[in-house]
């Protein structure tokens, strides 16, 4: 495929900017630690009972992208949790959605189940310890910096303030015991308020059905959510199909189709190069030690392309492949990506889990599927020797070649969890080991050319 056709297929497809929302919201449920399809199984419960309310068709807009970009700030909290709790972050958020904070009682259960599971009997204790004396401020500093880097998110894709709001809101509560700021009543955003419960009653029905999904909803009117919100829920829960459709594999294209038709919006180059650079900073903000990596290797892989002559259309469609190309280690626990020490046999498969996740998530949207091949295969080497498929040589497309020579550059030029940064002469020493194995020799060349423009 050359550049035309990529732009080609962008015209074909009229995308829409929910259908590239739709498909990477699955990103978002990996850090969540949801079975994917969160959010788009909460925005149809969401989409169903803001129509119900008679929500404008401006105000269902926003809501509908508030549902969708809910969790973009997720990862932003992931390295904090994981410091707090010293276990699988990703467990622990789905673990707590099924929690009523309302209760001190459950509180404290899930607190003495998860805090230091695994650890030493000193190291549990210290931790239990710490939340529960300190589990009100560390609560309400988690959820703000969720929901205010959501918010962020959501400016920065061009929605205006009412999204992000609604995205800043989430956790409160119609009683005020919410975070983070304790509002209550009529004062939380309506798309908030119909966006914590959609997400509580798709988190139910995923973990016991819709009679445990109604009855938890039920239980928590007048307390979590609007009793206007509860009634409309139970009305629309009764709508032939409703349940079903969470489970149907067309459940992208029927949540699609409530986007109110005259607010959908078409993307363009531009759009496709923003949503990419929002995506990045969801990825990044997961490990302080991936903190600008996914800018950085983007702007090497933009160096390298046009070293090699790579025509200037093409170098734009790449630095998205590279912008996105770690988008799979939403999926993997800050427990592995932040381990100072060496991994064990298990730890390193969830690493090497993240290449095939980045390839599947991309690969929902035919605008990103060859991007998604190219992407997702930055870990195969050409001595076949890499992964997740251990392709050789011969299978690796150019731009692969491109993004992994730029990406094993930021890998050892940057801080680890494991070691400082590295000296960019010594990183090029240690790559030249890899000419030919790992590396590809004329793009390895390219880069030592770009590296006087580049700044360190």
């Amino acid at each position: 495929m050359d550049i035309s056709d990529v732009h080609h297929s962008i015209a074909a497809e009229q995308i829409s900017l929910s259908a590239i929302i739709g498909s990477l919201s699955y990103a978002l449920d990996l850090t969540e630690g949801l079975p994917a399809g969160h959010s788009l199984r909460s925005c149809w419960i969401g989409m169903h009972v803001g129509q119900h309310m008679g929500m404008r068709s401006l105000d269902r807009s926003h809501l509908y992208y508030t549902i969708l970009l809910k969790d973009a700030g997720c990862s932003s909290n992931a390295a904090r949790l994981f410091e707090l709790y010293g276990a699988d972050e990703r467990r622990i958020k789905s673990d707590f959605k099924l929690v009523d904070s309302d209760s001190l009682m459950h509180l404290g259960r899930f607190v003495l189940a998860h805090a230091g599971a695994g650890k030493s009997l000193h190291e549990r204790f210290t931790r239990i310890l710490n939340l529960a004396q300190n589990g009100d401020d560390l609560g309400t500093e988690l959820v703000a910096t969720r929901c205010e880097r959501g918010a962020s998110i959501a400016h920065q894709l061009g929605f205006d303030e009412k999204v992000a709001a609604g995205i800043r809101c989430l956790d409160e509560h119609w009683n005020g015991n919410g975070k983070p700021a304790r509002i209550r009543g009529p004062l939380i955003p309506l798309n908030a308020r119909i966006a914590l419960l959609s997400q509580v009653a798709d988190v139910f029905h995923s973990a016991g059905g819709s009679t445990l999904a109604l009855a938890e909803i039920s239980k928590r009117a007048g307390s979590w959510f609007d009793p206007d919100v509860v009634q409309a829920f139970q009305q629309v829960e009764k709508q032939a199909g409703f349940w079903e459709a969470l489970t149907d594999s067309e459940l992208q294209q029927k949540v699609s189709l409530l986007e109110p038709e005259s607010r959908v919006i078409r993307i363009d180059e531009d759009r496709l190069d923003t949503i990419a650079e929002a995506f990045a900073q969801v990825v990044d903000a997961k490990s302080p030690y991936t903190y600008g990596h996914s800018s950085r290797v983007a702007a090497y892989t933009l160096a390298v392309a046009k070293a090699m002559g790579i025509p200037e259309a093409r170098q734009r469609w790449l630095r998205r492949g590279a912008l996105l190309h770690d988008i799979g280690k939403l999926g993997v626990s800050n427990a592995v990506l932040d381990k100072p020490g060496k991994l064990d046999e298990n730890e390193w498969e969830q690493v090497k889990s993240h290449a095939a996740y980045s390839e599947q998530i991309l690969a929902r949207l035919a605008v990103f599927s060859e991007l998604s091949f190219v992407a997702g295969a930055h870990h195969e080497r050409l001595d076949g020797k890499g992964y997740p498929r251990g392709l050789t040589a011969e299978q690796i497309p150019l731009e692969t070649r491109i993004i992994t020579v730029a990406d094993i550059f930021d890998a050892i030029t940057a801080d680890r969890p494991y070691r400082g940064p590295i000296p960019v002469p010594d990183a090029i020493t240690i790559m030249e080991k890899e000419r030919g194995t790992a590396i590809d020799g004329d793009c390895l060349d390219a880069l030592k050319r770009s590296l006087p423009a580049l700044c360190f």
